[in-house]
């Protein structure tokens, strides 16, 4: 039986060899021009290893995709309601993986995979930008830098408990905007975030 992978805030551990771990291929995915726009800035950045998509998530060649929901895991509007069309039974998956881990609730900062069923993308991240659906998030958020943080840390030091590495089997990982539907967070600010988030977890140490 499958196991399934999670990534805790405040866990994880450098390498211990002193050298930059080698980062994964990011798809930084938009529909809408401004935060293409936006997210060309983190490309610049990050040294070859991040591209931009003009288009959906679902376009791109990915091993994983990312879901920057809320916190418990419900799959009904914006890029989830995409993915829950996509891959039917994820939403279930992803509630069920929460529960099993965090007792309903996947905190800000986290997240978890499941497999999608399908053989591209195999693997759905769940890394939440919201408690609850609908939810608006305030100018000063860094919810969008957590998600992302959450993200990065789990490609780089997760495990299935097995002991399969998690960035063994992905190579390519697509995001959308975190937090820039419904929660309200302007391209530029999340662009902002996800390459700090970048830098922090795959920059030069």
């Amino acid at each position: 039986m499958l196991s399934d992978v999670t990534a805790e805030s405040g866990t994880h551990t450098w390498n211990g060899t002193g050298a930059t771990t080698r980062a994964p291929e990011l798809v930084l995915c938009a529909l809408d021009d401004s935060l293409a726009t936006a997210w060309h800035s983190v490309a610049e950045a990050a040294s070859g290893f991040v591209r931009v998509h003009r288009g959906s998530v679902l376009d791109i060649r990915a091993q994983a995709v990312v879901s920057p929901g809320n916190g418990h895991g419900w799959m009904r509007g914006g890029v989830d309601a995409v993915y829950a069309q996509a891959f039917p039974g994820i939403e279930q998956q992803v509630r069920s993986t929460i529960l099993a881990y965090h007792g309903g609730e996947l905190p800000i900062g986290e997240a978890v995979v499941v497999p999608t069923g399908e053989a591209l993308p195999e693997w759905l991240i769940s890394a939440p930008t919201v408690r609850e659906p609908g939810e608006r998030l305030p100018d000063d958020t860094v919810h969008p830098y957590l998600a992302a943080r959450a993200v990065f840390l789990l490609w780089r030091d997760g495990q299935f408990e097995h002991g399969t590495r998690f960035r063994d089997v992905v190579e390519t990982i697509a995001m959308p905007g975190l937090g820039t539907g419904v929660a309200g967070v302007s391209p530029k600010t999340c662009a902002r975030q996800i390459a700090a988030a970048w830098d922090e977890v795959f920059g030069a140490r």
